[in-house]
């Protein structure tokens, strides 16, 4: 007669497997995407290498191959999260989607288009946790110093962030920027609303964190097509503009004095 485990005891092949969190989360929103999802993951797989990392890919309701590429990638073996939309709700919606799925400490989005540079990503990370040895929650934005971008897009961007940079004081000179590195917990202080990935840094000052910008590689589009239109982009961001003001001034920091008791 075998005797029943004492109480409290779990036979150790009913012990569930305890994977740990990794340290890193790259968030990729993509929308109609398919031809750069392996090119793309092969490269964060290359650049990340020992550091304990998922990739959570959101498919924002793409109707080309994009589903069947990032099953693909699973089947690989490399370490994607695939989320999906049933119905496109934009780039911003899939950000958060995709770092309240996130399990790691540290997140880093990125485009899906391949035009940002997966080897930039260490260097960033480096330096957002020595911004948190200092005691900063730090926003690590990217710097396109050379983008790589037509000349109608490089033009409207310029024009887009002197305003920005002038209303908002946001501390950034490239907010467009996809390539950025942030503690998870600061990310879901934020207010959320739609296009509210263009605004990270002024939503990251707002909530009492601290922005800095590191130069980064950009490279042009090879695959696929802009799912984004210049002047969509333009006017829309107009209308955010004020509302990320409002909120700017709305927003009271407390600063706790004390707390008392358990």
């Amino acid at each position: 007669m075998v005797p029943a485990p004492s109480a409290g005891s779990v036979p150790a092949e009913a012990a569930p497997d305890i994977v740990a969190p990794p340290l890193l989360s790259v968030v990729i929103p993509v929308r109609n995407e398919a031809p750069n999802i392996a090119p793309l993951v092969a490269e964060i797989e290359a650049a990340l290498g020992p550091v304990p990392h998922e990739i959570v890919y959101v498919d924002d309701g793409s109707t080309d191959g994009t589903p069947d590429a990032l099953r693909e990638a699973r089947a690989a073996g490399a370490p994607v999260r695939a989320i999906r939309h049933r119905d496109s709700c934009g780039q911003s919606a899939a950000v958060v989607t995709g770092v309240k799925a996130a399990r790691g400490r540290w997140i880093a989005t990125l485009d899906g288009d391949g035009q940002n540079d997966p080897a930039d990503i260490p260097r960033l990370l480096a330096r957002a946790e020595a911004e948190a040895a200092a005691g900063r929650r730090t926003l690590v934005a990217g710097h396109r110093v050379n983008r790589r971008d037509s000349g109608m897009k490089r033009y409207t961007s310029r024009i887009a962030n002197a305003v920005r940079s002038r209303l908002l004081k946001d501390a950034t000179p490239d907010t467009g920027c996809g390539l950025k590195v942030f503690p998870r917990d600061l990310f879901l202080e934020f207010p959320q609303f739609d296009h509210m990935h263009r605004y990270l840094p002024a939503l990251t000052l707002r909530a009492g964190g601290t922005v800095v910008s590191e130069p980064v590689n950009h490279r042009p589009r090879v695959r696929g097509a802009s799912n984004y239109g210049t002047l969509d982009r333009l006017m829309v961001g107009l209308f955010d503009l004020v509302g990320v003001a409002w909120l700017q001034r709305r927003g009271r920091r407390p600063v706790i004095e004390r707390d008392e008791g358990p």
